[in-house]
């Protein structure tokens, strides 16, 4: 019998599927499977995939995976396993937010425009969480404040949490409602720890961060989906090292800045790049304050790390 679900767990060979009926299947796939779309990944079938499967088991609820229905979006990286190539994070989601913190550890700006580009490129809107602002040194708070700042003004939502506090949460929350919101961060920053005051009693497994090298321990090591009390859900992903770029092009780079993006046609040239042309109006931002000087290193120092293609 062929039915229809909901991808809610990778595991790489296995796939945990949600049918309309609401029952969880084991699923893999038999044999090579090729997709329609024109993406090369490292893996076929991603959480939140919408998959069409055939019965094996029914008495333990095994099935065999046929088909992927076409996709609304899906946002990638580089796969951890080959620099080459793509591995896709996760389908049809609706924002994708990226959990930071500015000390224990620290989230480099670096990262989060990495990701922020990413969202961009595969129209899905980012949001910001910066966690454990309860243990920031005065020195930090500044860094803090600048972020808020510099990421608001760029236009994206930022809510600094204490993922241990539900009130501080509480806007957050509101904000997932409703939605498939892929959640991202290096391991530490508190993923796990948000996710269980946002579903009480999913008791997800956490670790402190390690004292000596301020670096936090993976907890977890499959994307995972969860549903939301209210309605929405959240899709868990594997603390993220780094968060490289594929397929970028030095051109097209201030495209994915939202604040660059909304003055780049006051540029003398329709080919400026905004590094040394004359009349550009995004260099003019800067030297006024309305782009922060943080941003606009940031960028130049992404547009350095892109190969040049010929």
């Amino acid at each position: 019998m062929e039915l229809e679900g909901l991808v809610y767990k990778s595991t790489g060979s296995w796939y945990v599927v949600q049918d309309k009926e609401g029952n969880f299947w084991n699923t893999r796939i038999k044999g090579k499977m090729k997709l329609d779309e024109d993406i090369s990944s490292t893996n076929p079938i991603a959480v939140g995939d919408n998959v069409i499967f055939d019965e094996e088991d029914t008495s333990i609820k095994t099935g065999i995976i046929k088909g992927v229905k076409d996709r609304r979006n899906y946002i990638v990286r580089i796969s951890p396993h080959n620099k080459n190539q793509k591995h896709i994070i996760a389908a049809n989601i609706d924002q994708a937010l990226i959990i930071v913190t500015v000390d224990s550890p620290r989230t480099s700006t670096g990262f989060i425009d990495r990701f922020l580009l990413t969202a961009e490129a595969y129209y899905i809107p980012a949001v910001i969480a910066i966690n454990k602002i309860d243990i920031l040194k005065p020195k930090n708070k500044d860094i803090l404040d600048h972020w808020v700042d510099m990421y608001g003004r760029a236009g994206y939502p930022v809510y600094p949490v204490i993922a241990t506090v539900p009130s501080t949460i509480a806007t957050l929350a509101e904000a997932l409602q409703g939605k498939m919101t892929l959640f991202s961060g290096h391991s530490g920053v508190g993923k796990s720890t948000l996710i269980n005051q946002l579903i009480p009693g999913i008791d997800l497994r956490t670790y402190k961060v390690s004292g000596w090298s301020g670096k936090g321990q993976h907890t977890t090591t499959f994307a995972e989906m969860f549903d939301l009390p209210g309605g929405g859900r959240i899709i868990d992903t594997p603390g993220v090292k780094e968060f490289g770029l594929i397929d970028f092009e030095k051109h097209d780079l201030a495209h994915y800045y939202p604040e660059m993006r909304r003055l780049m046609n006051k540029c003398k040239f329709n080919n400026c790049v905004h590094i040394n042309e004359p009349d550009c109006a995004i260099t003019e931002a800067v030297r006024a304050g309305i782009i922060p000087v943080d941003r606009y290193l940031g960028y130049r120092g992404i547009m350095d790390s892109i190969e040049d293609k010929y």
